[in-house]
Order: structure tokens, then sequence, then C-alpha cells
């Protein structure tokens, strides 16, 4: 509004007062470059939950009132480029944050400890008559895998398979010792079936309903 003092509050226009995604996506920087200091309270755990929110719901009336603004075209644009701005921050973010999940299972599936898991389960004969001959594991396995600076480790995995006569579950824990992984626990759980198929078992770890013991 043209000769509108700075710190003058002035009520919004109707069709200015929406959603404001500018100050939705970027919080605390939408309100340092549009005077609105009450966004920096998004810096605060928890309390940013709530005003995120808060931001995108009142964003455009505050930014109205603590800035100067030529005219509610100004002040459309500018906003605009804010949102503009937020998306393309949160995009990237997710997509960093889609890759890095994206690269888990080719790190748990790159170590020797799996393909020993796999190797494994490919080789029993109760695995390939249950599942099939073409036994494969999905793309998303779950587990974990450490490592420590003198040799030894520890790697779990919960391991979805499936092939041409059916579907199931690996479960796996190897111990690393002196540089070398060795199979403690290999339990296959076939979808259908009412006992589970136990490859090893060293630790004589119990299996509810399992057929064979090790």
């Amino acid at each position: 509004m043209a000769g509108q003092p700075l710190n003058q509050p002035a009520e919004i226009p109707a069709e200015l007062d929406r959603w404001n995604w500018g100050a939705f996506f970027l919080n605390w920087i939408w309100g340092i470059g549009n005077s609105t200091f009450i966004a920096l309270l998004a810096l605060i755990p928890f309390v940013n939950i709530i005003m995120i929110i808060v931001l995108g719901a009142r964003g455009s009336r505050w930014a109205w009132q603590n800035r100067a603004w030529r005219d509610a075209e100004q002040f459309r644009k500018t906003q605009r480029n804010w949102a503009i701005a937020g998306l393309v921050v949160w995009v990237v973010g997710m997509g960093g944050v889609a890759a890095m999940f994206g690269t888990i299972p080719y790190i748990l599936k790159g170590g020797d400890a799996y393909h020993m898991t796999m190797d494994a389960i490919r080789a029993d004969d109760r695995v390939k008559t249950a599942i099939g001959e073409d036994l494969a594991d999905n793309f998303w396995v779950g587990g974990s895998v450490f490592i420590n600076a003198n040799g030894s480790g520890d790697a779990q995995f919960s391991i979805p398979v499936h092939g041409a006569k059916g579907r199931g579950t690996a479960y796996s824990h190897a111990v690393r010792t002196a540089g070398k992984w060795s199979m403690r626990l290999l339990v296959v759980r076939v979808e259908g079936a009412d006992a589970p198929i136990v490859l090893i078992n060293e630790d004589h770890v119990p299996i509810p309903n399992a057929a064979i013991r090790i």
C-alpha cells in the first residue's frame, strides 16, 4: 500500500489472506526475509511442528503487516517466489532422503555376510522344493551389519525371497571373528507353511514349530 508506514499494521485484503506456502516450507528463513520474527520459534524443537502450520495459516497476514508493500501485486509476486523457492528446497531435500534410503539395500547386500546367507539358502534342497529353483531376493531387505576395528562383527538379516513355487522370508545371524564370517542362525519361513525350515542353528535358539532342530 502506497504511503503505508513500515511498522503500522494494516488489514490484509481478503484475496491475499490465504495459505502461505513459502512460510510453511521455509518457516524461519521466510520469517527473516519478511520481517516476521515470530517465525524464529520454528527453530525450537517440538514447537516447530506447530509453528510451521501456524506460519502457513497466518504467514500472509503477518508479512503484509510487518513490511511495507508497494501494492497487492508486489506482495503476491514476492510470496509466490517464496513458495517456489520453498517447494524446490523441499523437493531436493526429500529427494536426498529418498536416495539415502535407496542405498541401504545395496550396502546390506554388498557384504560377505549377505552373500553367505543367500548362497546357503539357494543351496538347500528343502528351500528349493518350497520356493523354487529360481529363488531370488527382493530389492528391499531388512537388517544391520556392524564391523569393529579389531575385525569382529555382527550381521542380522530379514530377507524376503520368492520363486516359482512360493514366497518366504529368510532370517539369519552371522558373526565375524578375525575377519571371517560364520553363520550362527539361518531360518526360512515359507508363506502358507506351518513349520519353518531351519538351515543352521548353531546356538540352539528355540524356534517355534520348527520341523528340524540342528
